[in-house]
């Protein structure tokens, strides 16, 4: 595998906080393939558009809310594993998970499987 999984992350992370539409999809479409898949216990989603629209959704139900990796990347072979916060910029997360990536050949995500760690009652 040719791809750093620390900046892919990051990247990724960085998509969730996106809140430019139309930027947000050119990311989506860069960093991801064409049949991407994130699931959660809360939501699946299949391709690029079910992925798009679900990040809408995050944005609209949490929107002064930001995404941040918590620590650092773990990965080998085509995986990589991270722990996430979500909360105000400068407060306590409210929501802390951890997603697990598999990546393509050529470095982009195929998909993501996410866990959720803290969630608000």
């Amino acid at each position: 595998m040719n791809y750093d999984a620390q900046k892919q992350a990051q990247r990724y992370i960085d998509i969730w906080n996106e809140k430019d539409a139309a930027a947000r999809r050119a990311a989506i479409d860069e960093l991801c393939t064409e049949n991407a898949a994130y699931t959660d216990p809360l939501v699946v989603a299949e391709g690029r558009d079910a992925l798009d629209a679900t990040i809408a959704a995050v944005q609209q139900q949490f929107p002064d809310f930001v995404f941040r990796l918590a620590g650092n990347v773990d990965a080998h072979h085509d995986l990589a594993r991270f722990t996430w916060e979500l909360g105000p910029a400068d407060a306590e997360a409210v929501v802390i998970g951890f997603d697990v990536a598999v990546f393509a050949e050529d470095g982009r995500i195929e998909t993501v499987h996410g866990f959720l760690d803290k969630i608000p009652s």
